[in-house]
């Protein structure tokens, strides 16, 4: 079987990892340092975010080279040693990829704006001399005015100029990316906004109203999102891939909600998985769930692609925070929302291994299997996220989810680095601390690395099918082959729990006579 259809993939926040040479920001060094705790956690792949040269007006997400590691975190020689030290460990590694736009420091940018209006540079890019109505993905217009006049387009922040992928030179270029990383080792790649690199031919104006607060909800098939020209670039760079043989991968961060048209990226051609954001979405309800879930393993079976499940990323609210909230929808940033935090750790727990136990791939955002939650109390004048600012504090942004990981140790930094950290971490993170979890069996770590340890063992994990399971109101229950079953319960009480021997559970089970499953809570039985 080919590896990326059942993986487990680890996504690593370069700047909030590890810090190998202590000023404040994780870099490559602290990545390698921290291999073998991968290695034991039980993943197959690492997803690593943008690490290219960058002046980090978005994290990274404006690159200004492609080819080149920022300094901040190493060298390109850091690099090349990590991805052999990491195959060497066993783990595969998928690097960000950032196509839809670039930094305002990219050479091909400054070129546009030295050569002025009507100048090849210029046309790389959307400049124009009079607006639409877009809006930026990050708050306020998506357009910026430059000296001399003329306005270039942005769907995210000013400091990220939008590509004009009609371009023959940006066609050209991606490829040349895409072969430079491939030569050096790397397993693949990971899209990132990969519907909206084409806008449709005359940039209309959009329909509708628009908020001040964007969200990530809007329609498919708009003249800046889903455009049917996309599909060309991701057949041109599926050849690409292929010419280093059938192991490496494609990603795509894909937000378009209708089935049919989320399915054409995976088509056999193009892409080979895609983040499965409605589930990421869906509050903790069982009939939402099992909806989801049953629409998801019936897209993705009609291009005969693998599903993938994810919790969290650096892009939303952690999800222990998100379900200890009525709403436990990711699109909530803001202070004051009433959350319990222990609900949402044993939702957290059950959502762990009911995420793993379905058909195809898991991605794991760094922290999650510390149970670290949002945080919301970060002084202003240390946000980053472009998305703070452009909203006028509207929305608290990314940077909550972006806290540097807690290693060890009883106050901040938290052995994260001699440094400090570039971000401030809670206090009480102490009780989460990867060296504490690690000598705690009923922890989050524990249960993870146990989950992910039989996840890989176990032959009916990993790529395949389900059969749904009778059960009653308010809980999942489903069967893989040979002979596995796992039930997740939803309710507000405890449950029996079916014929079978545990092998892992969320909580601890209860009773004497008859197994019970608790609230919120999830298990693992082998029934064959």
């Amino acid at each position: 079987m080919t590896w990326w259809r059942g993986a487990a993939i680890y996504q690593v926040y370069l700047r909030s990892f590890a810090d190998g040479n202590g000023d404040g920001i994780g870099d490559i060094a602290g990545l390698e340092s921290r291999l073998g705790y991968l290695r034991e956690l039980g993943v197959d792949a690492l997803w690593i975010n943008p690490w290219y040269v960058s002046p980090m007006a978005d994290g990274g997400y404006d690159v200004a080279d492609y080819r080149d590691i920022d300094p901040a975190f190493g060298t390109l020689a850091d690099a090349e040693r990590l991805i052999e030290a990491a195959h060497r460990f066993g783990l595969r590694i998928i690097v960000d990829i950032v196509p839809n736009h670039t930094s305002a420091l990219h050479p091909w940018f400054q070129e546009a704006l030295r050569d002025g209006p009507g100048s090849p540079a210029r046309e790389r890019f959307h400049f124009r001399d009079e607006t639409n109505n877009w809006q930026s993905r990050f708050g306020g217009p998506a357009w910026s005015q430059v000296d001399d006049g003329q306005w270039y387009l942005h769907l995210f922040d000013a400091t990220q100029p939008d590509l004009n992928w009609d371009h023959p030179d940006v066609r050209a270029e991606f490829p040349s990316i895409l072969r430079f990383w491939l030569d050096r080792g790397v397993d693949g790649f990971r899209i990132d906004v990969a519907a909206r690199l084409v806008k449709q031919a005359g940039l209309p104006d959009k329909r509708g109203r628009f908020e001040g607060v964007p969200t990530f909800t809007d329609a498919d098939g708009e003249p800046d999102k889903d455009r049917p020209e996309v599909h060309e670039i991701y057949r041109d760079w599926r050849t690409v891939l292929g010419e280093y043989g059938p192991d490496r991968v494609f990603v795509g961060e894909i937000w378009v909600r209708d089935p049919e048209r989320f399915a054409r990226y995976l088509r056999p051609d193009e892409l080979h998985t895609a983040f499965n954001f409605e589930f990421l979405k869906c509050a903790w309800e069982a009939g939402p769930l099992r909806a989801v879930i049953d629409q998801t393993i019936a897209t993705h079976a009609g291009v005969g692609a693998p599903p993938t499940w994810v919790l969290a990323n650096h892009d939303v609210t952690r999800h222990v925070t998100r379900y200890g909230r009525a709403n436990s929808m990711f699109l909530k940033r803001e202070h004051g929302v009433p959350t319990d935090l222990a609900a949402g750790t044993r939702r957290a727990r059950a959502a762990a291994l009911l995420t793993m136990a379905l058909p195809g791939g898991v991605y794991v955002y760094q922290g999650d299997e510390l149970g670290l939650p949002e945080v919301f109390d970060l002084p202003d004048e240390l946000r980053e996220d472009p998305v703070f600012a452009r909203t006028g504090g509207l929305d608290l942004g990314r940077d909550g989810c972006r806290v540097p990981l807690p290693w060890g140790g009883d106050a901040p930094p938290f052995e994260f680095g001699k440094g400090g950290a570039w971000l401030p971490q809670p206090a009480d993170w102490r009780d989460l601390t990867a060296a504490r979890q690690l000598g705690d069996p009923d922890s989050m770590l524990s249960l993870y690395r146990l989950a992910l340890r039989l996840r890989r063992s176990d032959p009916a994990l990993g790529d395949g099918e389900l059969r749904w399971r009778d059960s009653e109101p308010g809980v999942l229950a489903f069967e893989r082959d040979p002979g596995f079953a796992c039930v997740v319960n939803l309710t507000d009480r405890e449950i029996d729990v079916p014929a079978g021997e545990p092998l892992i559970a969320s909580a601890p089970l209860e009773g004497t006579q008859r197994t019970r499953l608790p609230a919120d809570a999830a298990v693992w039985l082998r029934t064959a």
